[in-house]
């Protein structure tokens, strides 16, 4: 089974998209909320060279964004 985190916030609508999809998928994810987890924000940005949610980080490898094609590929579904 494959590690995913999802760095998202609370009021991105691409966040809500990517976690949902996941679910649908029956993929597990550990989500970190980067609004209210600097640690997880610092991270993020450390992994991503991002400021924007949502990154997704399957077995260490970033996307960022909502890239169902990306995420599907490294997911193999």
């Amino acid at each position: 089974m494959a590690n995913v985190k999802v760095f998202s916030t609370p009021t991105c609508p691409y966040c809500t998209r990517v976690k949902s999809y996941l679910e649908e998928k029956h993929i597990a994810f550990e989500n970190i909320d980067v609004a209210g987890d600097q640690n997880g924000l610092q991270y993020m940005i450390t992994v991503s060279g991002q400021m924007g949610v949502p990154v997704v980080m399957i077995d260490g490898d970033v996307i960022v964004g909502f890239d169902k094609d990306k995420i599907d590929a490294k997911l193999g579904i």
